[in-house]
């Protein structure tokens, strides 16, 4: 039995001289490059003592190497752990104590604060520029790596997700789910070797890394792979580029910017947007300006992509589009499950072989959201028009989801109740032009006591992510 994500995303870059990854100061990786990188990398998380099925946390920037070391994580029969750069050392503690990895993979400017948050487990270390003891490590392996045996049904990674009790859950994710949804992706939105991917994404995240990246690899197309979403680069390398995918910031904040123009996008096919809802406007304006119509989907974490606007065909503003061939989508009465006719709301669900595992170690909080029948319950409302197409209206979940980040709010507010002069809080999203949410705190002082906004934000500083403050 072979490694199935491996044969399917690495394992053809054998051999091929063409340029993989246009990096941002010009350089390139070829195939070939690329692979080799990735056989080493799975050579030293071997060496690190990383056996198939142990966990890897990953908390680095955005990087070839980076992107290397998940390809040699399933090489390696590894469990890839991503984690957001933005998450401060003690949120890190509790990934680390709930999915009790064999390894951590740090930013050097990090590693001593992981390393006291980490119980003993080891930390190497992987920076911005591609160095650090992880690519030493790398480095003195020999080429080659044989890729570890692992099946459709084995874990390829666990992302973590916001929970209903303000907790993090970790959604398990196998090398099934991963290629299955990757291939109908591919073939939905007609991605092949003549593709250029504008990759400005994270790599932390399901729409980065398994969506974007596994597609550009699985159909042997090339990326423009840059380290984040920067403006003037992104207009520099538009006119390189045959598709990109982004989340609406990425898109408004290119609508602000007068030198985005038809012109510069006369050799793009797709634009993509997911992660956050994308405001009808955004979607009438991108068009009048480029002639280009946004291509929304809807996905999770939990699921990877469960709809799409059509690649041919109406792409409807303010929709998510029809359910992807293979994925069973409805809605339902949240209390029965049963389905609900055309224009009502219900709750959205899910059943496929993009369906994640379970929630690692969470039996009981899998079984509460699975039905008996398979469909996975999403939490998101919606309904259906009379020709099929999805419309979100809302979540059960009090989620926020900001620049396509999740914040749940009884994070935020448990961590604002411990502030001295704070007697509650509550913590709710709003619109945001730019962000499509921002994170919003009501604050209630303690009797006599008059805590001022820019000493809570101060002291939010280094216990919450950046994306996560209100």
């Amino acid at each position: 039995m072979a490694n199935t994500l491996f044969e399917a995303l690495f394992a053809p870059l054998a051999g091929r001289d063409d340029v993989l990854l246009h990096l941002a100061d010009g350089t390139g990786l070829s195939a070939a490059q690329f692979l080799d990188m990735v056989s080493r990398m799975a050579g030293a998380l071997r060496a690190a003592g990383v056996s198939p099925g142990d966990r890897v946390a990953v908390q680095v920037a955005k990087t070839p190497e980076a992107l290397a070391l998940y390809g040699g994580a399933v090489a390696a029969g590894a469990v890839f752990l991503p984690l957001n750069t933005a998450y401060t050392p003690a949120e890190v503690g509790y990934f680390v104590g709930n999915a009790e990895p064999a390894l951590i993979v740090a930013d050097p400017d990090r590693a001593d604060a992981l390393a006291g948050v980490a119980g003993g487990v080891p930390v190497l270390t992987l920076g911005p520029e591609g160095t650090g003891t992880l690519a030493d490590l790398a480095a003195a392996q020999p080429a080659g790596f044989g890729a570890v045996t692992r099946g459709p049904d084995d874990l390829a990674a666990i992302l973590y997700t916001s929970g209903t009790t303000g907790r993090s859950k970790g959604a398990m994710l196998s090398h099934r789910n991963l290629l299955s949804n990757a291939e109908v992706l591919a073939r939905e939105w007609r991605f092949g070797p003549q593709d250029v991917l504008l990759h400005a994404l994270p790599i932390f995240h399901t729409h980065g890394l398994f969506v974007a990246t596994n597609i550009a690899l699985l159909t042997g197309g090339a990326m423009i792979f840059l380290p984040g979403f920067d403006l003037p680069a992104i207009l520099r390398l538009l006119p390189k580029a045959t598709a990109m995918m982004g989340v609406p910031t990425f898109y408004t904040r290119l609508l602000d910017d007068p030198r985005f123009t038809r012109d510069l996008v006369a050799g793009m096919r797709l634009f993509v947007s997911g992660s956050a809802p994308l405001l009808a406007e955004t979607h009438r304006a991108f068009e009048a300006r480029t002639g280009h119509r946004i291509l929304e989907r809807y996905g999770m974490t939990e699921t990877n992509m469960n709809t799409s606007n059509p690649y041919a065909g109406e792409r409807r503003a303010g929709t998510v589009g029809l359910p992807l061939p293979g994925v069973a989508v409805r809605v339902a009465d949240p209390t029965t499950g049963a389905a609900l006719p055309a224009g009502e709301v219900g709750m959205i669900e899910v059943k496929g072989d993009n369906v994640f595992k379970g929630y690692w170690r969470m039996p009981a909080k899998t079984a509460e959201e699975m039905r008996d029948d398979g469909f996975f319950i999403t939490g998101d409302l919606g309904r259906f028009d009379a020709d099929g197409y999805l419309t979100i209206v809302g979540r059960q979940k009090d989620l926020i989801i900001t620049g396509g980040f999740n914040v749940y709010p009884k994070e935020v507010e448990m961590v604002m109740d411990d502030l001295p002069g704070v007697l509650e809080s509550a913590v709710i999203g709003v619109p945001h032009p730019d962000f499509g949410e921002a994170v919003l705190a009501v604050v209630v002082p303690e009797p006599g006591a008059a805590p001022e906004p820019a000493a809570i934000e101060r002291a939010l500083r280094d216990r919450l992510a950046r994306f996560k403050q209100p």
